[in-house]
């Protein structure tokens, strides 16, 4: 009997609380049962099984597949975009749309936000609606790339950013990838650089797209690379990269003359930040976040969910 009348307390006290809406405060008062008595006990009710909590949501599964990868990578957060939930959107526009509401919700006054380039972080700097006037810093991580859409500049990114935040903008005039290692030379002892470069010693949030470059028919590094620079990322196993800074399927950077033609963020620096974004998604680029992950270049996720359910099978 007295087993039946501790269960039949625990499930009064649940009843009011989950099925009634009281406050544990309100509970005390009713029962006689001090406020403290009454946490624990709904705590007992939760690990006896009395009570059972369950999500009910159409895109359970995406929620896992988010579980799933904080899990195995270690990440801060990991965001997974249900595909085909809005008519006539890519996933890269969905994905970047989930970006611009996750930097809204984590910004605050104080902060150092960097941005590379690409048409992924330029469609986030669009979604950028209504946000609240930010006291941060945004800057960008890497130089701006050659034959590409203005709009997927660096420096165009970087001012949509710092009208929507009411913000101060930083620019950066210089190449991502310079043609000789003594232009980058010149370039990084400017004065007008070095401001640029104690900001990146400040960052603590980054926003970055994820590219798997190591390809001749993607034009847009057709400006800076002879035919030997695809030969040489090929016999490196080049998969990734970030700033445009490469990398392996293991995260390992790769060292070479290209590297040192490069102004951008070092990576390391990357993996020291309170948020290091990375925004990608599509099948073929699975292995490049699989290297981003690895190396722990970030520490947040976003991505689709076809793109999700590949990089854990990828990573088995």
């Amino acid at each position: 009997m007295k087993s039946w009348d501790d269960e039949r307390l625990l499930v009064k006290v649940a009843q009011m609380y989950y099925y009634n809406n009281m406050s544990q405060s309100e509970i005390s008062k009713r029962l006689g049962i001090y406020r403290t008595t009454i946490s624990r006990m709904l705590k007992k009710a939760r690990e006896s099984g009395i009570v059972t909590i369950h999500i009910n949501s159409k895109f359970n599964y995406c929620y896992e597949l988010e579980d799933k990868l904080e899990s195995e990578f270690n990440l801060k957060e990991c965001i997974v975009v249900p595909e085909n939930t809005v008519e006539g959107e890519s996933g890269k526009r969905l994905a970047a749309k989930a970006g611009a509401d996750f930097l809204k919700r984590i910004v605050k006054d104080g902060d150092n936000v960097g941005f590379a380039w690409g048409s992924t972080i330029a469609y986030l700097s669009d979604e950028l609606k209504n946000c609240r006037p930010t006291s941060i810093n945004v800057v960008p991580l890497v130089g701006g790339p050659g034959n590409i859409v203005s709009d997927y500049h660096v420096n165009t990114i970087i001012s949509k950013v710092a009208k929507a935040f009411n913000c101060k903008a930083h620019y950066l005039y210089a190449p991502a990838i310079t043609e000789k290692k003594e232009t980058k030379e010149a370039i990084i002892s400017d004065s007008n650089f070095r401001s640029i470069l104690k900001l990146w010693d400040k960052v603590n949030i980054a926003v970055v797209g994820i590219g798997s470059p190591a390809k001749s028919s993607n034009m847009i590094w057709m400006g800076f690379f002879e035919n030997e620079d695809f030969t040489y990322l090929e016999k490196e196993n080049v998969v990734g990269d970030i700033c445009s800074r490469f990398y392996d399927i293991n995260g390992k950077l790769i060292e070479s003359d290209i590297n040192d033609r490069t102004i951008a963020i070092e990576l390391e620096k990357l993996r020291d930040m309170e948020y290091s974004i990375g925004i990608a998604e599509s099948l073929g680029k699975v292995p490049a976040i699989l290297g981003a992950l690895r190396g722990r270049y970030i520490n947040t996720l976003i991505t689709t969910e076809g793109t999700a359910k590949l990089l854990l099978d990828f990573n088995k």
